[in-house]
């Protein structure tokens, strides 16, 4: 997910709070390097400002649109009136949201964004006895609950949501991490390690030789 906001401290805390919930983000402070961006990485969503310096963020949103991305982008704006609305949705936007905002609606609308950016995918996802609801956040395995962190339950959804696809540790580096993880982190087999754990047995996770990883059988 790309973060785009003038206003550093609430970018910041957006890109913050956005991890906590267990997602990927990089941030940008302005529309020109908004658009290097997104010219070298696929973003499932977009949360813009629309009034940016450099290149205005209606400016970001066409060429979006115009390229026909894949990311959905969800416009944020300190003016609220239906007409601002309007423009805002009119230029492409797939949703919009004033300023102040709460938090928690924030998080509610990148996630429904990023369901429809995504290939569609079953409500739960399964694997033997391993049941993952994205929308609620819970991941069960036998009727247990698991207590699991954010990048614990993103790794995991993106297992499941592979099904015998090996992925790759890059690409969850990608896809649970953002562009700030060091690529030579161990933070990937770290957070498999512990989720295999949480897990237990029988195994669900396994590594492939050179490969990554994937959910199944051996």
């Amino acid at each position: 997910m790309l973060v785009v906001e003038d206003f550093e401290v609430l970018a910041r805390s957006i890109g913050t709070g956005l991890r906590r919930e267990g997602m990927a983000v990089d941030v940008v402070l302005d529309g020109r390097d908004a658009l290097e961006h997104l010219a070298v990485t696929r973003y499932d969503v977009v949360v813009l400002d629309r009034d940016l310096p450099g290149v205005h963020g209606d400016e970001v949103c066409r060429r979006i649109v115009a390229d026909r991305s894949n990311s959905r982008v969800l416009m944020l704006t300190a003016a609220s009136t239906v007409r601002d609305r309007v423009d805002g949705l009119g230029l492409g936007a797939d949703d919009y949201l004033p300023k102040p905002f709460d938090f928690s609606e924030l998080v509610a609308r990148v996630r429904a964004l990023g369901r429809r950016a995504s290939p569609a995918t079953p409500p739960t996802l399964h694997a033997g006895d391993v049941t993952l609801d994205p929308g609620r956040r819970v991941a069960l395995r036998a009727g247990r609950r698991l207590e699991l962190s954010p990048k614990e339950f993103a790794v995991l959804e993106c297992l499941l949501a592979a099904e015998d696809r090996v992925v790759s540790a890059e690409e969850l580096l990608e896809r649970v991490w953002d562009e700030a993880a060091d690529p030579f982190t161990t933070a990937v087999k770290t957070t498999v390690r512990r989720l295999r754990a949480k897990l237990g047995d029988p195994p669900l996770i396994h590594t492939v030789r050179e490969a990554g990883y994937r959910i199944g059988e051996p």
